[in-house]
């Protein structure tokens, strides 16, 4: 993985709760990733979103062992994500602390029951979307995670721009709509950021989605560090 600038990332993730990673995921890789959608043994469960009423479109989890480049992508962002992780929960009066390393963290997770694998790789067709939510999956969740855009936007498909919406208190959702090139990776709050007021620091709450794709088919994959409960 290439180097990351990190002190402008954490700026970013202060003071938006998102930051941007252009190119972060070659090409190849990307095309490497798509081909693994129809590889039905490596995940553990398929969600057909309209079902639930998600959204309309489809998503796998992988299963434990994760492929080598999710593996080794959640092993190697995390001690970079923690430090910033436990300064939002100081200034924030909370008591939870993440460990250093992201073993010690999912042993954690799995002493809470959440012992199931979180990346996901979802596939939008055309009048596909997401709507609005926050992946926690458990009591125990890492409050950041990370999306890959696989695909390339205005030539694989159309439409399908990723939304956040951040709802400050006593005020209107601000929305902000980001349209990725094939290979860039965002870094986003999970539920939540710390905001500083005239009286300290309070959370303002974020949410995300996917617009309505009108043409093509879009691939992404979620990373989420945290393990789930099913």
């Amino acid at each position: 993985m290439k180097k990351l600038p990190w002190e402008e990332i954490h700026e970013s993730l202060n003071t938006r709760g998102f930051a941007s990673l252009p190119g972060l995921v070659d090409p190849k890789t990307c095309d490497e990733l798509i081909s693994l959608y129809p590889e039905e043994p490596i995940y553990r469960k398929t969600v057909v979103m309209e079902r639930h009423r998600f959204g309309l479109g489809e998503y796998k989890y992988f299963n434990y062992p994760l492929p080598v480049f999710i593996q080794e992508l959640r092993a190697t962002m995390y001690p970079y994500l923690a430090p910033i992780a436990n300064q939002w929960m100081h200034v924030l009066n909370m008591e939870t602390r993440y460990p250093e390393d992201h073993e010690t963290f999912l042993a954690t997770c799995h002493s809470q029951g959440q012992q199931q694998p979180t990346p996901l790789i979802l596939k939008y067709g055309k009048g596909g979307y997401n709507t609005l939510h926050q992946d926690l999956y458990g009591s125990v969740y890492f409050p950041l995670q990370l999306v890959l855009f696989l695909s390339d936007y205005g030539t694989a498909y159309e439409g399908g721009e990723f939304v956040i919406t951040e709802q400050v208190p006593r005020s209107q959702s601000k929305a902000r709509v980001i349209k990725p090139q094939k290979g860039d990776a965002l870094l986003l709050a999970t539920s939540f950021r710390p905001v500083k007021g005239t009286r300290g620091y309070y959370r303002t709450n974020l949410r995300h989605g996917v617009s309505e794709v009108t043409s093509g088919n879009r691939y992404t994959m979620g990373i989420i560090f945290h393990d789930a409960t099913n």
